[in-house]
C-alpha cells in the first residue's frame, strides 16, 4: 500500500457522499485517505432498468478491478450491490454500521400506499418493489424509475411544478396585455375627452398575488432543478430507501411514510456499506477501525440466504436481518414479478452459528417453492435479454439504481447508490 490510501468510489453524488464517511472515519485513525472516482458499467448504461443490465455487479466490478490492478488500495460499495461471489483474494474489509434498511413511499402529499388513487402510477425499476406494491395493491401501475436519488425525487416533482410555472406565466403575459389594452384606451379616452374616471378604482382581478419571479424566488433547491426536468411519465408516488434519502440530504426535505420491513422486505444489504480491499494487512487494519459486528453478522446472514437462493437482481427477493441477543431474526420473501404467487417466512437464528443457520434456512424457502419462483423468473429474464442464461446471484436502486440504491443485491434499482 502507498502511503497515502486510494480509496475507490463512483462518481455520484450520494456515492461519494458515503466515500466521505468512510474517509473521515478513517483520517480519524490517523490514515491519509485520497478518493478515487471510478466509472462503472452501470454509470455507462443509463437507458435500462438494473435488472436488465444482464450481469451481476454492474456498479461494483470496475471498482474492485482497480484494487486488484493496484490502482486503488480499497473502494467503497453499497453492500446490495455487491455479487455474493467475491473475486479471488478481496474480502469485505469492513462493514459500518448500519442505516436505516426501510424503503420508504415518497409522495408530493404524504400520502400512505392505501391512500394512494385507484390506479396510481408509482415508480420503481427494482423488481423486488414492484412486486410488494403488486401484492399489496394490483390496481396500482408500477413504471421504471432511474437515476440518482435527487433525480428520481425530481422526476416525481416535476409534473405539477412545471403545469404551475406555465399556468403563471400565462396569466402574468395575460396581464400584461390587458394592462396595455387599459392604458391604450385611457389614452384614448383622453384624446375624445370621455376618460371613464374609473380606472384607478378598478378592482385588481389577478389571479395570483406574486410574479412568477418572486413565485421561483420562494422554491426550494430542490424544487427549481425539479422546474428543468421534463419527464415522461407522471408519478403520483415513487419507492426508495430511506438510507439513500437520508445520505443525500433529502429525507427531510420531501414527503414520505415508511413502510415496514417486516412486510415490506427490504432488499439484502440495504442500508449497509461495504469497503472491499485485498486480503492482507490493510484488511485487517480497515476492519480494525470500521467494522460494526452487528451490522456485520446481519449483512452475513442476508448475503448467504441470497447466495444460496440464488435469485440476485433477475427475481423479486428480499431479505432482512436482525441481531436480538442471542438470535438473528431474518424475514425473507421471494415473490413473482407481478406479486400474484410468493414465499414468505420468518425464523430465527442462532447468533453463534448464524452462517450454516442461514444457508439451511435458505435450503427449506428453496424447497418450499421459492426456487421454482426464481427459476420462472431466470426464465423471464433470460427471454427479455435474450442472453443464454442469467447470473444466479446478481445483486439489485435504486433507488438504484446489481442488488439494491439503492442500493449482493435483489433485484432492486440503487443505481449503484442506496435508492
Amino acid at each position: 500500500m502507498s502511503t497515502t490510501l486510494r480509496l475507490g468510489t463512483r462518481g455520484s453524488d450520494l456515492a461519494l457522499r458515503q466515500a466521505a464517511t468512510i474517509k473521515e472515519r478513517l483520517e480519524n485513525r490517523r490514515f491519509d485517505v485520497e478518493l478515487v472516482e471510478v466509472e462503472t458499467a452501470g454509470d455507462q448504461i443509463t437507458d435500462e432498468a438494473i435488472h436488465e443490465l444482464g450481469k451481476t455487479g454492474a456498479f461494483v466490478r470496475a471498482l474492485d478491478e482497480e484494487v486488484l490492478d493496484g490502482d486503488c488500495d480499497a473502494a467503497v460499495h453499497s453492500m446490495k450491490d455487491m455479487p455474493t461471489e467475491m473475486p479471488e483474494d478481496m474480502v469485505v474489509a469492513g462493514v459500518p454500521e448500519r442505516a436505516a434498511p426501510r424503503d420508504v413511499l415518497v409522495t408530493r402529499d404524504g400520502v400512505s400506499l392505501s391512500g394512494l388513487p385507484e390506479g396510481a402510477t408509482v415508480g420503481t425499476s427494482s423488481l423486488r418493489r414492484g412486486a410488494q406494491l403488486l401484492a399489496e395493491r394490483d390496481d396500482l401501475d408500477v413504471q421504471p424509475l432511474r437515476g440518482n436519488v435527487d433525480t428520481r425525487v425530481q422526476k416525481l416533482l416535476a409534473p405539477p411544478l412545471l403545469a404551475e410555472h406555465e399556468r403563471r406565466v400565462v396569466a402574468e403575459a395575460d396581464e400584461e396585455i390587458d394592462d396595455m389594452a387599459e392604458y391604450k384606451q385611457l389614452d384614448d379616452g383622453d384624446e375624445d375627452g370621455e376618460a371613464d374616471g374609473d380606472g384607478e378604482d378598478a378592482d385588481d382581478d389577478s389571479e395570483y398575488d406574486r410574479t412568477v419571479e418572486e413565485w421561483f424566488e420562494d422554491l426550494t433547491e430542490l424544487q427549481r432543478r425539479a422546474l428543468e426536468r421534463d419527464p415522461d411519465v407522471e408519478y403520483d408516488a415513487i419507492v426508495l430507501a430511506e438510507a439513500g434519502l437520508e445520505r443525500a440530504g433529502l429525507l427531510h426535505h420531501v414527503e414520505h411514510r415508511q413502510l415496514d420491513p417486516d412486510g415490506f422486505v427490504p432488499a439484502p444489504g440495504q442500508g449497509t456499506l461495504a469497503v472491499t480491499a485485498r486480503d492482507g494487512d490493510l484488511a485487517e487494519d480497515l476492519r480494525s477501525v470500521l467494522d460494526h459486528s452487528p451490522t456485520r453478522v446481519e449483512a452475513t446472514v442476508e448475503r448467504t440466504i441470497l447466495g444460496e437462493l440464488g435469485g440476485g437482481c433477475v427475481a423479486p427477493v428480499g431479505i432482512y436481518a436482525v441481531l436480538q441477543g442471542s438470535v438473528v431474526r431474518a424475514s425473507v420473501r421471494v415473490l413473482d414479478r407481478e406479486g400474484e404467487e410468493e414465499v414468505r417466512e420468518a425464523r430465527e437464528l442462532p447468533v453463534q452459528n448464524h452462517a450454516e443457520a442461514a444457508r439451511e434456512f435458505a435450503a427449506d424457502l428453496a424447497d418450499a417453492g421459492a426456487a421454482d419462483l426464481i427459476e420462472q423468473a431466470r426464465r423471464t429474464a433470460d427471454e427479455e435479454s435474450g442472453a443464454a442464461s442469467a447470473s444466479p446471484d446478481t445483486p439489485d436502486e435504486d433507488d438504484g439504481r446489481a442488488a439494491e440504491g439503492g442500493d449482493g443485491g435483489g433485484a432492486d434499482d440503487s443505481a449503484g447508490d442506496e435508492k
